[in-house]
């Protein structure tokens, strides 16, 4: 019986963490309309975490491209200022949710997901180009 509520507790617990982690939530995320007003009113910066040929075949207006991979290598490419918002885009979410929690353990303070990825992006009418 006690083996029995252990499992139930590790099921439990590895459910709430792939939820997290495959839901793009990376600390709740902001709608694209959210992001649009803080890349406007306070100089947030779109960066898309997809890798090279995803970017090209799609992305945000004005987002910078440093895949999830090598963010970590890549600190030059983003802003100094460690407080700036940094709007970080995938597909879908899920990987700009592991990037946002990566950037805040170096100290980017803003950095956060856009929900819902480049999907809710062209959902909501906003600006997509090739490269």
């Amino acid at each position: 019986m006690e083996n029995l509520s252990l499992i139930a507790i590790a099921l439990v617990s590895g459910g709430m963490l792939l939820w997290t982690t495959f839901s793009g939530s990376g600390g709740g995320g902001v709608t694209a309309s959210e992001a649009v007003r803080l890349v406007n009113r306070e100089k947030g910066v779109l960066i898309d975490v997809c890798e090279p040929q995803e970017h090209a075949a799609g992305h945000c207006v004005g987002s910078r491209n440093v895949p999830l991979a090598q963010i970590e290598q890549r600190l030059a490419d983003l802003p100094k200022n460690k407080e700036t918002p940094l709007l970080l885009m995938c597909q879908s979410g899920a990987r700009a949710g592991r990037a946002a929690i990566t950037l805040r353990k170096l100290g980017y303070t803003r950095a956060t997901a856009v929900a819902g990825g480049l999907r809710a992006w062209r959902d909501a009418g906003l600006p997509v180009e090739k490269s």
